[in-house]
């Protein structure tokens, strides 16, 4: 399993959000450079970065300071945030970008992200697509969270079948340090073989990432207020 460390940048700080809410933020470092240094040097080949002021404008906002971080890394990165058109993952990869997340144009315009997929390849796309569980399934959420599509993430995965890597997260789990939503992901996994699943929302311990069976998993809050420590989690996904 390949953890991925994640930074989620807000006027160039790092921050996290409280179940995607911008009024809900806490800050916890001004130096995303150093914060990749430190990744890289507990051992992390991947980071996993995420635009939220592009997010929120719904194009990129920062890639500017993306390009020098990518440039500086001695990591990959992963990399997503307002990323709606072509031109904006082809100026992520110019920029030595490892990977580029999109999430709500995935799901508005399948067809334009299967070509990118196509065109630049399915290992320099995440497709991203954050649900809510409602009645039992996983309905996916788009636009900041704010638009319920009445889709299931089952309706909109089997429109990519040529697609290699999908981040999963469950929006009520996300920033709660409660644990993933583990059947959801023993679930994706089993009926989406084709894809490497990354865990995304509610990564709370050392315990959770050892019950996790899936190729990648997204740690966030717990490792920035000290709940995780990178070189354990490296370690134990090594072993």
């Amino acid at each position: 399993m390949i953890v991925y460390p994640a930074m989620d940048l807000m006027g160039g700080q790092v921050v996290r959000l409280r179940q995607g809410r911008f009024e809900e933020s806490t800050t916890y470092s001004a130096d995303p450079q150093s914060a990749l240094r430190e990744f890289a040097a507990a051992g992390a080949q991947w980071a996993h970065v995420v635009d939220l002021d592009g997010a929120r404008a719904r194009e990129p906002v920062q890639h500017e300071l993306i390009a020098r971080l990518a440039a500086a890394a001695a990591l990959r990165l992963q990399v997503g945030g307002g990323v709606r058109s072509r031109e904006h993952v082809e100026s992520l990869r110019r920029a030595g970008v490892a990977r580029v997340v999109v999430g709500s144009v995935a799901v508005r315009q399948p067809e334009l992200v299967r070509g990118w997929i196509a065109e630049f390849g399915a290992e320099r796309i995440t497709l991203a697509l954050d649900v809510r569980m409602i009645g039992g399934e996983p309905q996916v959420a788009i636009s900041g969270w704010t638009e319920n599509t009445g889709l299931t993430l089952w309706d909109v995965a089997c429109q990519f079948p040529d697609a290699r890597h999908l981040l999963l997260t469950d929006i009520g789990r996300d920033g709660e340090l409660a644990g993933p939503n583990f059947e959801l992901l023993e679930h994706a996994v089993e009926r989406l073989p084709h894809m490497a699943v990354q865990a995304s929302g509610g990564v709370s311990s050392l315990a959770d990432l050892k019950r996790l069976r899936t190729a990648g998993a997204i740690v966030g809050k717990a490792l920035w207020e000290g709940r995780v420590l990178l070189e354990e989690a490296l370690d134990l996904a090594r072993a």
